[in-house]
């Protein structure tokens, strides 16, 4: 299986724990911080590398690349991938609705738990109904 090829990583801080390698990440309250994502209509901007312990800590993320990223559900490669309220990665159809954001596509097929690799294409539709 393929691994991870980073494009482009950053360091920033957390608003909360992240206790999850792997999750999405989504913007923070402020300029300087970035939180787990909780719902597919948010802004997501890439993927949490590894783990951290409290608020406030630095963690780096993936804005751009192939990174690995944590499954919520079956995915087949080549699908577009959105977040769950957990920050994993789901298929864009198991979110249903008209808005939503689009964090990468699936460079493997997997199954809720799994651990892939996503090559991250940041995108939001408006308007368009999944189903």
């Amino acid at each position: 299986m393929m691994g991870a090829t980073s494009g482009l990583e950053k360091s920033v801080k957390c608003t909360a724990a992240i206790a999850t390698q792997f999750l999405i990440a989504k913007f923070g309250a402020d300029d300087d911080t970035l939180s787990q994502a909780t719902a597919s209509t948010e802004d997501l901007v890439g993927v949490f590398q590894h783990t951290t312990t409290a608020a406030g800590q630095e963690i780096r993320v993936m804005l751009d690349g192939i990174s690995r990223v944590k499954l919520g559900g079956t995915v087949t490669r080549g699908g577009l991938l959105t977040s769950d309220a957990n920050g994993k990665a789901v298929a864009i159809g198991a979110v249903g609705g008209t808005n939503y954001a689009v964090i990468g596509r699936a460079m493997a097929s997997g199954v809720a738990d799994d651990i892939i690799p996503m090559k991250i294409a940041l995108s939001r539709a408006q308007g368009e109904t999944v189903s």
